[in-house]
């Protein structure tokens, strides 16, 4: 990316179970108050931003895009997000490698019968609405983790509310088939993720809305 003249910043947050939901998106707010007081320093067009992440990164993405950035983003890169919560915890994987719901528990600190409001408000599907920055939702058809169903369910709900969205589903892929960054599945994802960046950050003619 950086190669193709982007600025990329790549930010960290801390993690459950020693730190709870909201302490993460805190993060990523405060990263993108540093990135805006030195936009300067650093040559990164302030009116061109785009967030991406993968899997963790990609559900904060989605969250900060959607509802409260501290800077305008133009476009969002979601690489198999959990966007559902609630539906993750109530409908797990089968296999279920990690242990969804253990998953979840630690990151909000209780179940969603327990903490019903906390899973909504860290479910960035409840925060679709018109106008929303133009998303590419790239999802594995084989995901153990974050299954498919749940990138659908977001893409038909951004398109319904009149949003710009690409769903990218590949189906032999698993979760994390990035890793393999020569593999097949990522070569494929990364074609669709290099020509939606550059139509929305570089297009002398794009409207995000």
């Amino acid at each position: 990316m950086a190669a193709q003249g982007y600025c990329v910043v790549a930010i960290d947050y801390r993690h459950a179970p020693k730190y709870r939901f909201p302490a993460q998106l805190e993060d990523v707010q405060a990263a993108l108050s540093y990135i805006k007081t030195h936009a300067d320093d650093w040559e990164i067009d302030l009116n061109r931003i785009a967030l991406m992440g993968r899997s963790a990164g990609a559900h904060l993405a989605m969250l900060t895009a959607y509802d409260s950035s501290v800077l305008p983003v133009r476009a969002v890169v979601n690489y198999y997000g959990p966007n559902d919560l609630i539906g993750g915890y109530n409908d797990p994987p089968f296999p279920d490698a990690i242990d969804v719901r253990a998953v979840l528990r630690a990151f909000l600190g209780g179940t969603p019968d327990e903490l019903n409001q906390l899973y909504r408000r860290a479910s960035p599907i409840n925060y679709v609405k018109p106008n929303l920055p133009p998303s590419l939702l790239v999802y594995a058809g084989r995901d153990h983790i974050v299954q498919a169903k749940f990138g659908r369910s977001l893409y038909e709900r951004l398109r319904a509310t009149g949003n710009r969205a690409i769903l990218l589903e590949i189906p032999w892929a698993e979760h994390a088939f990035d890793t393999v960054f020569n593999g097949p599945s990522n070569q494929l994802a990364l074609y669709y993720t290099e020509r939606f960046l550059a139509h929305a950050l570089k297009s002398s003619d794009y409207q995000p809305y």
